[in-house]
């Protein structure tokens, strides 16, 4: 299943015991996910055929809820995981919101997070998440932050540190619909609402490797990811129109 690659905070045993604590937990939590997206909001998820079943798989999405990496994670992952448990994917998470007591901190450590530092410039985190990569799969964020309005942002480059460190399979995602379900400032989601989950071709990015994996480099990366995501959006919208 993978050893876990963030939790430095725990004991020999709890370390030893986690890729079955972790997978037990995970699958205890997906009723409730399923509930909400599925049966009291409809989530439609494009394009699940196109993720592989391969380790060193990342998915870069916009970002509209804290909750967005679970929607995703069973848009593109949901039963296939089961047979294959490196699939439940790691994603990162505001260390203020997830991890901010021991109970948090231990349960979303099941839920293969990693914390990030206040500012979001943590380069440790950016490494865990490499380590994680290799032997799995990874959701990152490449705009950093939840948009407020449900367009998407500019990219930051630490995703594309990742890809070029990495080299893995990029899948391109976009979500639409999470600002509704769950805004900034809200607790508990809503209900009764539409949410896509758009998963694109794998990105060729074959131009941008081979030379310097610098700051200016990986910003072109992610640059083009963003492009891609905001291509993705323009049809989930068309689709939305059609009542799709």
């Amino acid at each position: 299943m993978g050893k876990h690659n963030s939790g430095e905070h725990r004991g020999r045993v709890a370390d030893l015991l986690w890729p079955v604590t972790s997978f037990l937990v995970v699958n205890l939590t997906l009723p409730v996910f399923v509930l909400i997206f599925w049966v009291l909001n409809r989530t439609r998820v494009i394009g699940r055929h196109r993720v592989p079943l391969e380790r060193n798989t990342l998915l870069l999405s916009n970002h509209q809820s804290m909750i967005d990496s679970f929607v995703i994670g069973m848009g593109a992952f949901f039963i296939r995981h089961f047979r294959r448990p490196y699939l439940i994917p790691w994603h990162p998470a505001a260390e203020e919101n997830f991890f901010r007591n021991r109970l948090f901190a231990w349960f979303f450590d099941q839920l293969k997070c990693i914390p990030v530092r206040p500012g979001r410039r943590d380069l440790r985190a950016v490494y865990r998440s490499m380590r994680a990569l290799s032997d799995g799969t990874l959701i990152l964020f490449p705009e950093g932050t939840r948009s407020r309005d449900g367009s998407i942002g500019k990219g930051r480059p630490g995703a594309g540190l990742v890809i070029l460190g990495n080299r893995p399979t990029v899948l391109p995602v976009t979500i639409e619909g999470m600002d509704e379900v769950l805004p900034i400032g809200r607790s508990l989601p809503r209900i009764g609402k539409r949410v896509y989950v758009y998963i694109g071709k794998p990105l060729d990015y074959s131009e941008f490797v081979g030379g310097a994996r610098s700051k200016e480099e990986a910003q072109k990366v992610v640059d083009k990811v963003m492009d891609r995501l905001r291509f993705q959006r323009r049809v989930i919208r068309r689709l939305r129109g059609r009542g799709v």
